[in-house]
């Protein structure tokens, strides 16, 4: 890829964290960055997990699935404060765990556990695909999640004959602030810039549920597959994209924020003196 692959581009980043750093790598390339966070603050309450950490404590569950290496650390840190880490450690230890993403299986190791499923791509999908060949019928389940309900994980248990099925959302996310939301919808309109750069999958939900709300959905959507880059930083935000219909999409092998970068640069390398 060539020094100044970017040269010129308006590229946004709609993340909050290492905004500095990826501005750096767009502006190596020649690029112009523009921050506008749609990530909103994910805010962790103890209070929802200190129940469901007790019973799990006391009770055990026959499978543990882990959605997130954030959300699995947090469990260990919040049994730790209320004196019962020892207790979860085991029945995690007792229980088949099933694990999504690099990062929890990073906490695993961590935590000396082993999971039985797993899944490289970091999607539900791929967890649920590879949970496929197991008997669920009469099975407790305990899932772990980050933020946000999983309704097709929840639903895929049930089908199989879970008897119980308890899901722990020890985070909540609040919305980003609706003028950064309608700035950057305002800046897509009016082509003012070249790519969105898509960090997490929260990201694009708050994006498209604000052009939802206002009745800019298909807008939004042909400024995507005929105008704008969408980039995302690994599968489980293109997921979230192509949800939504977006075809066009830039991922890279890598999933980390610089790797990503570097991949929208090779795509305008490819298109140069092509329509974008």
């Amino acid at each position: 890829m060539g020094i100044n692959a970017l040269q010129g581009k308006q590229i946004v980043i709609a993340g909050s964290r290492k905004t500095d750093e990826m501005c750096m790598v767009i502006e190596k390339q020649g690029g112009v960055p523009i921050v506008r966070s749609l990530q909103g603050l994910t805010m962790f309450d103890e209070a929802l997990l200190e129940e469901p950490l007790r019973n799990f404590a006391e009770q055990g569950a026959d499978w543990v699935i882990l959605t997130t290496g954030m959300g699995s650390d947090q469990i260990v840190n919040t049994a730790d404060s209320i004196g019962i880490k020892q207790a979860v450690l085991g029945r995690l230890a007792e229980a088949k765990i099933a694990t999504r993403g690099y990062k929890t299986s990073a906490f695993l190791k961590r935590s000396d556990l082993k999971a039985i499923v797993s899944t490289d791509d970091g999607t539900m999908d791929g967890l649920i695909e590879n949970l496929e060949a197991f008997d669920f019928e009469g099975q407790r389940v305990w899932i772990q999640l980050h933020g946000e309900p999983a309704p097709k994980l929840v639903h895929f248990l049930e089908n199989k004959g879970a008897s119980q099925i308890e899901a722990v959302l020890p985070y909540k996310h609040v919305p980003p602030d609706a003028a950064t939301v309608e700035l950057l919808l305002s800046e897509l309109s009016a082509g003012t810039v070249d790519t969105v750069c898509f960090t997490t999958a929260v990201q694009v939900h708050y994006l498209f549920k604000h052009a939802i709300e206002s009745g800019r959905k298909e807008l939004l959507l042909n400024i995507f597959n005929q105008h704008i880059v969408a980039a995302a930083v690994g599968k489980v935000t293109a997921a979230a994209l192509k949800e939504y219909g977006v075809e066009r999409i830039i991922v890279p092998e890598l999933e980390r924020m610089g790797a990503l970068v570097i991949e929208i640069g090779r795509y305008y390398e490819r298109t140069e003196g092509k329509e974008v």
